[in-house]
């Protein structure tokens, strides 16, 4: 058997990880002996008595508690094998078949780039059950979404086509449970196509955003929620009542803070945040944006990521009166959204221009509508003090009060203003921001929104 060499260390050991893959082969030369020997063979006296992956077994169970019986032990490494040892169930049919030749009961299939063979749920009914038909049946349990392995997207059959056996389709190892298994490690997802979304983190902190105290008020019952709710799930009451997930949503101008406090609610939280791009999420095609939308709730199903829609009208936005095949489409897939959304487990928030835009079907499901108003002069004066620079600092000309007063402005605004103005002091070698180029700045930003400056 080939070793393992590239296991980073505080992981589960190598040669325990060999010694459960041995245990496993063992395991399936007994099966195969016993079937053409036509001999019977007790699962659970074998495992007893030849098993020998304690250390593996231990390191697996902290991981994965719910993991308890031989069954699903076994199943998990069938699963897991095939991407430490390829060609491992090849070299135990050659050794054992004798004469060679195929061997339709143990199950397998090809896969389109792993040459070897990867196990089926055919495999592992021989394996588990042999020819025993009651105890066969029982083995599709395991794979359907009610026990652990589906219900935590941790491992399930592969989609057949239709008329064929359900059992033989591929036992496919969720990626990320490969990562934690054999590296301990968690891999965030890669954007593209098969996931339309973006991890985004900050470097600010709540003293960086300035809110308005009634929009600071909202923000506060979602982090109470994102707090307490856990307690009120396990209430024997309310936990038959309240569904797990929480839906908001923020509207109000570009650059107000919305997508900000998205991030800090989950840097506060442990949360990671991903915010859906709508770019790859919406298509022309009838049923492609449900099933690019699909990808993303696979994945965060059992993952507590908090999911940002950004601009979400693109997705969410009014139903039409139904006047083409088209239109009945698009109501159908909000129609599928609003149940998706309904069902997703964690913190959803979707951000607009104006709550408008959104269809009231989804304002009603929302569980707070949070408002992100333009910065009032009081608001401004703040935004405009905690975005200096230490260096350079702004001239004493500079009266940021006035300033304030005068234009309205986000903080966003206010940030490319000042990054501006700082820019062109350090060109200049000055030492101050000026007041001629911060003036500059907010002029540039005016044009950006087609307003008109006042002198």
């Amino acid at each position: 058997m080939t070793m393992l060499k590239a296991i980073p260390k505080n992981n589960i050991p190598v040669y325990s990880i060999e010694s459960a893959i041995h245990s496993l082969k063992q395991l399936i030369t007994h099966r195969i002996k016993s079937y053409f020997n036509d001999t019977e063979f007790n699962l659970h006296e074998w495992q007893n008595e030849n098993a020998d992956d304690t250390l593996f077994r231990q390191g697996i169970q902290e991981q994965f508690p719910n993991i308890q019986n031989t069954e699903e032990w076994i199943i998990l490494m069938l699963a897991l094998t095939p991407h430490i040892t390829p060609g491992f169930f090849e070299s135990i049919i050659v050794e054992n078949l004798q004469g060679g030749g195929d061997f339709p009961e143990f199950g397998g299939v090809k896969g389109t780039s792993h040459r070897s063979m990867l196990p089926t749920g055919e495999t592992a009914q021989f394996i588990l059950a042999g020819n025993n038909i009651e105890e066969r049946l029982k083995i599709s349990h395991y794979f359907s979404q009610e026990h652990f392995f589906g219900n935590n997207n941790l491992l399930w059959l592969e989609s057949v086509r239709e008329g064929e056996p359900v059992m033989s389709g591929r036992i496919i190892l969720s990626e990320d449970y490969i990562d934690k298994i054999l590296y301990n490690k968690e891999s965030a997802p890669r954007f593209g196509i098969d996931f339309p979304a973006k991890k985004i983190t900050t470097s600010m902190n709540w003293s960086d955003l300035v809110l308005s105290d009634y929009t600071g008020a909202q923000v506060a019952d979602i982090k109470t929620w994102m707090e307490h709710n856990p307690r009120l799930l396990d209430d024997e009451n309310l936990k038959r009542k309240i569904k797990p997930g929480y839906r908001v949503l923020f509207y109000g101008p570009p650059g107000t803070g919305k997508t900000l406090t998205a991030t800090l609610i989950g840097k506060e939280y442990g949360k990671e945040v991903y915010r859906i791009d709508l770019s790859q999420v919406v298509s022309k095609f009838i049923g492609e944006t449900e099933k690019n939308l699909e990808r993303v709730f696979e994945k965060a199903a059992h993952k507590n990521w908090i999911l940002f829609f950004d601009e979400a009208d693109a997705l969410f936005g009014k139903r039409t009166n139904v006047q083409s095949a088209h239109d009945k489409y698009a109501n159908q897939e909000i129609a599928y959204l609003l149940q998706r959304v309904e069902d997703y487990n964690g913190l959803i928030i979707l951000a607009s221009n104006f709550k408008n835009n959104i269809d009231d079907a989804f304002l009603r499901r929302f569980h707070s509508i949070v408002h992100f108003p333009l910065p009032d002069q009081h608001d401004r004066a703040i935004l405009w003090q905690k975005s200096l620079p230490l260096f350079p600092a702004p001239s004493p000309e500079i009266d940021f009060d006035n300033l304030s007063r005068q234009y309205e402005l986000t903080g966003a605004d206010i940030l490319n203003i000042i990054h501006y103005a700082a820019l062109r002091a350090l060109q200049n070698k000055n030492k101050q921001i000026s007041k001629k180029d911060l003036l500059e700045g907010i002029r540039r930003e005016f044009r950006k929104q087609d307003k008109t400056m006042a002198v």
